[in-house]
């Protein structure tokens, strides 16, 4: 295979499928979304506590890191998301790799205990992203990260609604017709979940 991922012809709608046949990992590798939502809400709450209880930083320069950190988050999303998850799966192992990461998503869109990463790969990330940025930018990890992973939480919170429910009839309905786009028309775009602002940076706005 040398092309983008292809979407199958007719994504399921329903059921899912087994990915691993170790019935502990394949367990593992699903999760209710509320738990990852939970686990990174809670994280970025904390962290805000402890900064201002600690006096690590005022609340000017936290919230303009926390912005900082949700906008990042969002060119993030739509970057993992484009290159990434719909890499050039020209190996078998990047074949391997896409589908497990993004492409049984799109086989069985409707399969709502695989949008999000497993709680166990999420309390990873958030432990490895706060040591290496506390080294990085000191306490100023306080308040960037905090935005970060609540840009995460969001996009968690409208991918799944987006997949569980109904269109609502308010602005937030582009949200629902872009991503449908992506899924059932044209994969190529329409990569941000959260946020459609880079679509119109990167031209990938969808037709």
């Amino acid at each position: 295979m040398s092309q983008i991922y292809q979407r199958p012809a007719k994504p399921s709608n329903k059921g899912t499928k087994v990915l691993f046949q170790n019935p502990v990992i394949e367990r593992l590798s699903r999760t209710l979304i509320s738990i990852p939502i939970s686990i990174f809400t809670g994280c970025s709450v904390f962290m805000i506590y402890w900064a201002l209880s600690n006096s690590l930083l005022s609340i000017t320069p936290l919230v303009g890191l926390f912005v900082f950190g949700l906008l990042l988050f969002t060119l993030i999303e739509y970057l993992v998301h484009r290159y990434l998850f719909h890499m050039i799966t020209d190996t078998k192992f990047k074949e391997k790799v896409q589908y497990l990461a993004h492409g049984v998503h799109h086989d069985f869109p409707k399969d709502k205990t695989r949008l999000a990463m497993p709680p166990i790969v999420s309390v990873l990330i958030v432990t490895i992203l706060f040591l290496a940025l506390r080294l990085l930018i000191g306490e100023a990890v306080f308040g960037f990260l905090p935005g970060f992973i609540t840009g995460y939480s969001a996009y968690l919170f409208v991918h799944y609604i987006v997949h569980a429910y109904q269109p609502p009839k308010n602005a937030f309905k582009i949200l629902w017709i872009n991503h449908g786009i992506h899924h059932y028309k044209d994969h190529e775009r329409a990569f941000g979940v959260s946020s459609p602002l880079w679509y119109f940076i990167f031209r990938t706005l969808p037709k």
